[in-house]
């Protein structure tokens, strides 16, 4: 692991590796200049994200295997792009958020009250979460 770090102000951790997922496909939402996209939002995709992903231009359902992207089904854990999760949240479909896996990165997009909001981790003090 790297010195990269989450949301939280910790150490990044792991979003997925069933499907592997991150901009590096390391599992991690890791992040660098090559990424313009930023994939630092870890989100536990939902049927209902999934579907408006994809009317929106974004779909995350059909299999790519050109770009490694095996297609994402509800429950998978998935480094989505911030500005794409911003999206969803603002149309009252976003995806729940594991925060020890969403790089600090995302804050330039996405502010923390949206991803409070919509976590499903709980990290060892929970009185981050304030």
């Amino acid at each position: 692991m790297t010195d990269e770090r989450n949301v939280l102000g910790g150490e990044l951790e792991a979003c997925g590796n069933d499907p592997v997922t991150g901009f590096f496909r390391d599992g991690c939402c890791s992040t660098g200049p090559e990424d313009l996209g930023s994939h630092t939002v870890c989100a536990v995709v939902s049927a209902e994200f999934l579907r408006h992903q994809q009317q929106t231009g974004n779909d995350l359902i059909t299999p790519r295997p050109e770009y490694q992207f095996p297609g994402l089904h509800p429950g998978d854990r998935w480094c989505v792009v911030a500005a794409r999760w911003l999206q969803a949240y603002e149309a009252g479909v976003a995806a729940p958020v594991v925060l020890a896996a969403t790089h600090a990165r995302a804050l330039d997009i996405v502010p923390l009250a949206a991803l409070r909001r919509h976590a499903v981790d709980v990290p060892a003090d929970p009185r981050s979460l304030g």
